[in-house]
């Protein structure tokens, strides 16, 4: 999976742990998007969180 080039957010791993204390290994994925952006006045495309989208981090291009 690709990490937010905006903020660097990536997987996390961990582990879910049952009621008897079993670990199972799981993970968490980060909701990323391949948005189209205009950087250095040239449109591209990138994988950017969410997060960053709605908070205005990501300038989209038209």
């Amino acid at each position: 999976m690709a990490k937010c080039a905006i903020c660097g957010k990536a997987p996390s791993f961990g582990h879910n742990v049952s009621h008897a204390n079993n670990r199972t290994a799981r993970v968490w994925q980060p909701n990323i998007q391949r948005v189209k952006t205009v950087q250095g006045g040239t449109v591209r495309h990138i994988h950017a969180c969410t997060a960053c989208i709605k908070s205005g981090k990501v300038v989209k291009a038209a």
